[in-house]
């Protein structure tokens, strides 16, 4: 949202006050409160029809303070609040020192000093021993607005005809850049930008987003998260080039700045802030599979996709059932239609004992139909949102006459898992939560009175997450819990993991898909996953092969259409040449069991840590490079491999090699960068390079399935390797084993005695196999 028409006017129909000066600082037990007059008081009289902005500096954290701006105080603070601190908030000292420029307030590594010159507002925000300005509060950088303008302060008495907005506006470093906000599809870097935080169902090639997060991470070393649930705006360089403003409806305005200063460290302290990741089971990693979603299936489809898959070499780990699962009208109902699948639970143990699956998912939302089973209880139990009148909030959007589930209620939670159990009885091993951005702001109230409906609408999609993974850890462990969830705000990555939403099956969808990845993984969000081939539409085979390519390098790798079937023989009539769909999606498939043992002891680090392990912007790893901060087409996964996808279907890419050598993964061949780079691969490549001073530990090759021992048969691939580089070891499930680390001799390995069963040692890279794809790579 705009308030100003360039530098000079006011936007039409606004009247805007700003913080004029800083006329008393009060120092208070966690930091300083700021008295703002919106004029200059230079005498008694200039006091009186004045406005003033209260703007309060906390230390809760080391390397983190909170900054809020009131209007009127006497405003009530209505829920749904975010959960801060989720793991406990340790007991923090904050240090206030007034000197010759101002009071300072230091919450250890990271200050903010408010300016001591009269009649002035400023508030800069910097490291603690003085080395690094991160960002400011400037002239002119605080403020209230009202729209429309009212025209004396008595029509002001009577606020219901008018809108009123507090808002704040940091100032941008040359150069600097801005990312995450959410899963994004637009530019990565979101200086320029004007965007809206609220949750919406927009697919991938439109500025709505899924998941807003209000969170963004900048590059000069500090990150910012915006405390409320309700709509954010923010104008990114876009009202003024030179600053960064966010403005919220209402009389409160709360944001944490974060410092690192690196990425990592950044990401790290806002994880403690509002929850880290949960780890996520060894079997989630695997290749999942759907049924797709208007398709048309029943139980022998399901059987005849698995045993094609097996056929073709390919292992499949989850399979999930989409909508159709259920009846048509009939969705959420959680009832299978008993015309496809008689004997559901039958069924799944069949799938189960003959290896073709290990875990079967199906899908779910948060809206009662009024045709399902559900409903009737649902209604007259008062389970469902209520309009303002007593009538049960519906609409026929998605499913005729459907309710919303009210989590405010705990009844209506004990009831929704109950109905969840009895998926898990049948077999259900986990959950796709799909939807939960459509939620009602107007004419409605929730069971929790307390609930202000607008900051309830971003906010549901957290305790919608939330109620069905702790009802999966209730059953089957905390560690064993795994959704795939669509809808997410701030929070939402303690319940993972999460895919992108409808992508078209094009090249450019995909190349959105990956900003979207990059950019969620940058606000705390571990594990990401999107649809191969596309959601909508038929994609051409070469798409489909150059998406299997990306998606087997996600954390996550998931086949699903929307009105077609994803497997590989549906794509190109069958073809079973070595560069046809099938062998294709076997290949990265196997290449991606082969790297189970880096990528859950790179997972279990990423979730630690609150970091992404892939989608994994290269400028987490390499902030110092200022071209890091602009890559968009590539990703690392994990802290060692650096991956390019193929957006041409000839084969041609360009890349970017941070300074270092790095080592082609399929042919060991050695680059040196800092540099950009030019290859053409054919469909069982693309540019995957290992960062030197790697350990690497793979699979045994030919092995089959996500889950198996990793510590055995294993090949240990050294890269450059030097003294101290090491690797995680972990078992099946996991767990910590121990550390491999290259001894001062740089020729044994210390804790081989963790390895089991007939391993080795590769001193230049992996062993290379008899692979003709490797031999298409050209160099350009």
């Amino acid at each position: 949202m705009k308030f100003r028409d360039g530098m000079w006017m006011v936007a039409e129909g606004m009247r805007v006050e700003y913080a004029e000066e800083v006329y008393d600082t009060t120092e208070t037990e966690k930091g300083l409160s700021l008295l703002c007059p919106s004029r200059k008081i230079r005498s008694r009289g200039d006091t009186l029809n004045t406005s003033t902005l209260t703007v309060d500096l906390e230390a809760p954290h080391d390397g983190i303070i909170s900054v809020e701006t009131t209007h009127w105080a006497g405003a009530t603070r209505k829920g749904p609040h975010f959960d801060l601190f989720p793991g406990g908030q340790p007991k923090f000292e904050p240090k206030v020192v007034k000197g010759d420029k101002g009071t300072t307030l230091s919450s250890g590594s990271l200050s903010a000093t408010v300016s001591s010159e009269e009649h002035s507002f400023g508030i800069q925000f910097h490291s603690s021993d003085g080395s690094k300005i991160l960002t400011s509060l400037a002239s002119r950088s605080v403020g209230l607005a009202y729209n429309p303008a009212p025209s004396n302060p008595l029509q002001t008495g009577d606020m219901r005809d008018f809108k009123h907005y507090i808002f704040t506006q940091t100032n941008l470093g040359v150069g600097e850049s801005i990312h995450g906000l959410g899963e994004r599809f637009g530019s990565f870097n979101k200086v320029g930008q004007s965007i809206s935080l609220w949750n919406a169902d927009g697919g991938t090639s439109s500025d709505q987003a899924y998941k807003n997060v209000s969170f963004w991470l900048s590059s000069r070393g500090y990150g910012i998260f915006i405390d409320t649930p309700g709509r954010v705006e923010l104008e990114i360089g876009s009202e003024r080039c030179c600053r960064a403003q966010t403005s919220v409806e209402g009389q409160r305005l709360k944001w944490y700045i974060i410092y690192g200063p690196t990425p990592k460290e950044v990401l790290y302290r806002y994880s403690i802030l509002t929850g880290r990741p949960n780890k996520v089971p060894s079997w989630s990693y695997g290749l999942w599979l759907t049924t797709s979603f208007t398709t048309n299936y029943d139980e022998a489809t399901v059987s005849s996709f698995l045993e094609g898959m097996k056929e073709r070499d390919t292992q499949v780990d989850v399979f999930h059932y989409d909508c159709f699962w259920m009846k048509g009208f009939k969705w959420t109902d959680f009832v299978f239609d008993s015309e496809k699948f008689p004997d559901p639970k039958a069924q799944i143990a069949r799938l189960k004992s003959s290896g073709l699956v290990s875990k079967v998912c199906v899908w779910i939302n948060p809206y009662i139909a009024q045709h399902g089973a559900a409903f009737r209880e649902a209604a007259e139990k008062g389970y469902l949102v209520k309009r303002k009148n007593g009538d049960v909030w519906q609409w026929d959007l998605w499913q005729a006459g459907m309710g919303l589930v009210d989590f405010t209620n705990p009844a209506a939670v004990a009831w929704y898992t109950g109905c969840l159990d009895e998926l898990f009885d049948k077999g259900v091993d986990c959950i796709k939560t799909d939807f939960g951005e459509r939620v009602p702001t107007l004419d409605v109230e929730w069971f929790d009175k307390e609930i202000d409906p607008h900051k309830m609408h971003n906010y549901y999609a957290f305790l919608y997450n939330k109620v069905v993974y702790e009802a999966l850890q209730k059953r089957y462990g905390d560690e064993e819990a795994v959704l795939f969830a669509r809808a997410a705000c701030a929070g939402t990555q303690r319940f993972p993991l999460v895919w992108g939403g409808d992508c078209e099956s094009t090249p450019e969808a995909m190349a959105e898909s990956v900003r979207g990845g990059l950019g969620l993984g940058l606000c705390g969000f571990s594990f990401w996953s999107n649809d191969i081939g596309g959601f909508e539409g038929y994609p051409a085979p070469w798409i489909y092969k150059r998406w299997v390519a990306f998606g087997l390098l996600c954390s996550h790798s998931r086949l699903h259409g929307s009105g077609s079937y994803r497997v590989p023989w549906t794509i190109d009539g069958d073809d079973r040449t070595d560069q046809g769909c099938s062998r294709t999606l076997a290949r990265w498939t196997a290449l991606k069991t082969r790297l189970m043992p880096y990528l859950i002891a790179q997972g279990a680090r990423a979730a630690a840590s609150g970091i992404p392990l892939s989608l994994r912007a290269t400028c987490l790893e390499f902030p110092e490079d200022p071209t890091a901060w602009y890559l968009d087409r590539q990703f690392m996964v994990g802290d060692s491999l650096l991956a390019a996808p193929v957006f041409d279907e000839a084969g041609e890419v360009e890349f970017y090699l941070p300074k270092g050598k790095w080592t082609c993964f399929f042919t060991n061949r050695v680059r040196e960068g800092p540099g950009w780079f030019r290859e053409k691969h054919g469909f069982g490549t693309l540019p995957l390079y290992v960062r030197e001073n790697t350990l690497l530990v793979l699979g045994k090759p030919g092995i089959r399935g996500a889950v198996y021992d990793y510590a055995a048969d294993v090949e240990v691939c050294l890269y450059q390797a030097k003294e101290g580089a090491s690797a995680d070891l972990v078992d099946s499930s996991g767990a910590s084993l121990g550390v491999l680390r290259v001894a001062a001799d740089s020729g044994t390995l210390e804790g081989a005695d963790l390895l089991k069963g007939k391993w080795t040692k590769s001193d230049d890279g992996r062993k290379l196999e008899d692979d003709s794809s490797s031999k298409t790579i050209e160099w350009l």
